[in-house]
C-alpha cells in the first residue's frame, strides 16, 4: 500500500542553539517522525561556530590547528551525515528537514535534488542567479557555494538539510577546505547583493519556495509545541526558562534533552 505525502509540514523555528542540541533534537524528531506522533516537519535555526565532519570527511580539510580553532571559538563535531567537512556559524540559516521519504518514493538523491531547487527558487527571489554543479551538492553562483546541503536518513525519515549563508563571517571559512572541495570558494547573500540581509528576510524568501516543490503547505507551530510533541509518547524530556519565539534569530536554550542518538554535500545511506 502506498504511502501518501502529507499537506502540511511544520515549520519551527529554534533561533540559535548549540549543535550538540540540535542533533539530540533532530534524532528524537526523526523517531517521532518514523512512529507517526508528528508530521514532516522543517526546523529552522543557526548555530555558534562549529566544523561538523560528515561520514566520508578527510581530517585533512580541517586546516587550522587545535588551538587556533579553540581562540577562534570554533567547535568541532563529527555529523551523522553524508559529505565531507562543513562549517556553520551564526548569520547561516540552518534547514534541518524531518522527512518521511516512504511518501516520496523512498528516493534520497531525488530528495537532495528538491532541497536545491527550493534553494535556487529563494535565490531567485533575489535575482540571484543560483545553479547546481554536476557531482558537487549544493548551490552554487558561479565558482562560489551558497548553500551546502548534506543529509542522513534513518527509518527513511531524514535529518540534517541545509546550510544558506546569508551575512556568515566568510572568514571563518578560512579555517576548512569546504566540503573537500579544492579551488572552490564560498559566498553569501549579503556579498551577493552588497547590501545587508535578516535571518528573517532569508528564511521568508525560503519558506515561500517550499511548497512548490515538497507539494505540502508550511504551518507554523511554536518551537514549545513541537517540543512537546517530540517527546509525547517518547522519554525525551525538554524544558524552557524563555517566552516561546518563532523569529529567526532568537536564541533558545532548552535543557538537554535526554535521548539515545542513532549511531557539506552529499548523503547519508544509513536507513
Amino acid at each position: 500500500m502506498s504511502v501518501r505525502i502529507p499537506e502540511e509540514t511544520w515549520l519551527v523555528d529554534l533561533g540559535l542553539i548549540s549543535y550538540d542540541q540540535a542533533d539530540e533534537l533532530q534524532i528524537a524528531a526523526l523517531n517521532a517522525r518514523a512512529d507517526e506522533r508528528i508530521p514532516d516537519s522543517l526546523i529552522l535555526l543557526q548555530h555558534s561556530p562549529v566544523i561538523t565532519l560528515g561520514r566520508a570527511a578527510d581530517p585533512a580539510h580541517v586546516l587550522a590547528a587545535p588551538a587556533e580553532l579553540a581562540r577562534r571559538g570554533i567547535a568541532v563535531r563529527e555529523a551523522s551525515r553524508g559529505g565531507d567537512v562543513t562549517l556553520h556559524a551564526p548569520g547561516q540559516l540552518v534547514g534541518y528537514p524531518i522527512v518521511d521519504l516512504r511518501a516520496r518514493g523512498r528516493d534520497v538523491h531525488r530528495y537532495l535534488r528538491d532541497l536545491e531547487e527550493v534553494l535556487i527558487g529563494a535565490l531567485a527571489g533575489w535575482e540571484i542567479a543560483a545553479e547546481r554543479v554536476a557531482g558537487a551538492t549544493g548551490v552554487w553562483v558561479g565558482r562560489e557555494k551558497v548553500a551546502a546541503i548534506g543529509v542522513g536518513v534513518k527509518r527513511w525519515v531524514t535529518h540534517h538539510g541545509f546550510a544558506l549563508n546569508v551575512a556568515t563571517d566568510l572568514a571563518l571559512f578560512d579555517t576548512i577546505v569546504p566540503c573537500g572541495l579544492v579551488g572552490r570558494g564560498v559566498t553569501s547573500i549579503e556579498r551577493l547583493l552588497d547590501r545587508g540581509v535578516s535571518m528573517e528576510e532569508a528564511a521568508s524568501r525560503v519558506t515561500a519556495a517550499w511548497p512548490a516543490v515538497f507539494a505540502a503547505r508550511l504551518v507554523e507551530v511554536s518551537a514549545q509545541q513541537w517540543a512537546s510533541a517530540v517527546r509525547s509518547g517518547s522519554s525525551l524530556a525538554i524544558t524552557r526558562s524563555r517566552n516561546t519565539r518563532t523569529t529567526v534569530g532568537s536564541h533558545w536554550d532548552p535543557a538537554p534533552p535526554s535521548i539515545t542518538p542513532a549511531a557539506c554535500s552529499g548523503e547519508s545511506a544509513a536507513r
